[in-house]
């Protein structure tokens, strides 16, 4: 036979409300009494149904995960630690990939509202127009991308772009390339910022190529504009983009770094398993993808009328073989801007 609340509330020496009160609001239940509804719980094997909470609580427990693409290496950390950190607050969550579509994005978060407590937007590529209708709707906390108004968390890729460019600056590099992400992209859009800023710092000559799709396709596609460019370091949106160009290199004969050296983004691992070995940005996703959860949770507690919270994760470089002294640059055929 199934254990049942009241089971559970006559081994503990607590009304029934109270052992509902554990599971649905433990903030409101004295420390010491939850501690001990919650292992009594546990050694009779009791688990609360989820569908008759919602019914009385108004909450599904339920949290929706929403990324660009699922297929990018730079996500699965942060999804892990995502659910990790809401499983261990009773909460589950649901994750849906957007294929770097706008408009999925928006179809999937309205898909959402009924079924989930409040909804991670992780790099998202709705205009800021669209959130804003729809952050009405649903709780929201976005990662990597900054809106005014909402709770979001950053993962600051300035600072990593800055350290990138002045590795090459050390390393003698005096023109430099950066390997855009996708229009829009606020990731993008703050790495140009930075780079552009400390080149002009250090006495190097940027030129930035792009937009690019942020694959190994994109890097691909963008190794006929490096190489007739006459650079002699990259900076690449990430380490997809920085995978596909150090192969489309290779095809034409040149080497990295003797020939170019050639940084990305994300410390993903095809980067740390690649000949060479990339030198990239490593950037903080597990830990982004747990505190997401709890200022979600803390915007779903506070009814989604919490005071918006910026949380700003550092990024560190992490030189490894694909970058060198700088060679001599061969002259430009033609300089590609955006």
């Amino acid at each position: 036979m199934a254990v049942t609340i009241r089971d559970v509330a006559a081994a503990s020496g607590v009304h029934v409300s109270t052992v509902s009160r554990t599971f649905s609001a433990p903030h409101l239940v004295n420390a010491e009494t939850r501690n001990r509804v919650l292992a009594v719980a546990e050694g009779l094997g009791y688990r609360p149904n989820r569908a008759a909470r919602a019914l009385t609580t108004g909450r599904t427990h339920n949290l929706g995960l929403i990324v660009a693409d699922i297929a990018n290496p730079f996500f699965p950390p942060l999804i892990k630690a995502a659910q990790a950190q809401a499983r261990e607050r009773d909460y589950h969550v649901f994750v849906a990939d957007t294929d770097e579509d706008p408009l999925l994005e928006q179809e999937l978060i309205e898909a959402f509202v009924k079924q989930v407590d409040g909804v991670l937007l992780c790099s998202p590529r709705l205009s800021n127009r669209v959130i804003e209708k729809l952050r009405d709707q649903v709780p929201f906390v976005v990662v990597n991308r900054r809106l005014k108004g909402l709770t979001t968390v950053l993962m600051d890729v300035g600072q990593g772009a800055r350290a990138a460019v002045e590795h090459l600056a050390e390393l003698g590099h005096r023109r430099v390339a950066l390997l855009s992400g996708p229009g829009g992209s606020w990731t993008s859009e703050e790495m140009q910022a930075a780079a552009t800023a400390t080149a002009a710092e250090r006495g190097v000559e940027l030129t930035v190529l792009g937009p690019n799709e942020p694959t190994e396709q994109g890097g691909l596609a963008a190794t006929a504009a490096v190489a007739a460019s006459g650079v002699t370091g990259v900076l690449c949106y990430n380490d997809l983009v920085a995978l596909g160009l150090v192969s489309g290199l290779h095809d034409k004969g040149l080497e990295v770094p003797g020939d170019l050296s050639v940084i990305g983004v994300d410390d993903s691992l095809p980067g740390r398993l690649n000949r060479p070995k990339l030198t990239t940005v490593t950037m903080p996703t597990a830990a982004a993808g747990r505190m997401a959860v709890d200022l979600l949770l803390a915007a779903v507690n506070a009814g989604g009328s919490g005071t918006p919270t910026l949380a700003r994760l550092e990024t560190t470089l992490v030189v490894r073989e694909s970058t060198g002294a700088a060679a001599p640059a061969a002259p430009a055929v033609s300089k590609v801007m955006t």
